[in-house]
Order: structure tokens, then sequence, then C-alpha cells
């Protein structure tokens, strides 16, 4: 697992404006199908974690947990925990490196 790869991809995919944050933005990409990856911090609250493993799971988008919130932060330049990508590129790049 090349998680350093990983979180300076999320940077590069935030400078091409491929990706969702926050909360309600990030639940609505997974909804309608924008969302190909989603990251939740492995430190947000375990109401968070679950409510996005649900719907992650029912709309068959993979989730990683893997990174804490600092990470994602420092990652994409601002304060998140709740990040979607919206590139299947991008996404599958990122499934590859994290297995």
């Amino acid at each position: 697992m090349q998680k350093q790869a990983v979180l300076n991809l999320l940077g590069l995919a935030r400078r091409a404006s491929r990706l969702t944050t926050g909360d309600q933005l990030v639940l609505g990409a997974i909804r309608s199908g924008d969302a190909k990856l989603v990251f939740v911090a492995s430190d947000a609250s375990a109401n968070t974690r679950k409510k996005f493993s649900d719907k992650s799971s029912y709309y068959k988008v993979p989730l990683v947990t893997v990174f804490s919130k600092m990470d994602l932060s420092q990652a994409i330049g601002s304060d998140r925990s709740i990040i979607a990508v919206a590139d299947a590129g991008f996404a599958k790049k990122m499934q590859e490196l994290l297995t």
C-alpha cells in the first residue's frame, strides 16, 4: 500500500477540480453517481463513519478509511474529513495503490 502516493493523487485531483468535499455535498455525489471513490477520515465520528459506510455500500461506491483527518486535510489543503473523488481515472489509480 502506497499511502503517500494516494495522498499526492488527492492533491492533484483537488487542483484538477475533481473532488467533492463536505458532508452534504459528498452524500449528494454518492446518490447521483458522481462519486467514484469516497474517503472518510479514520478519526471521524462513529456516526459519520457509519452514515458514509451505509450510503457507500448501498450505492456500491468504494470507501477508504485508512487516512486520518490530518492526512486528508494536508493532502487537499483544506480542513476536511469527507472527500469524494469524481473522476474514474483518479479513483482507479488510487484503488490500485491502496491494494
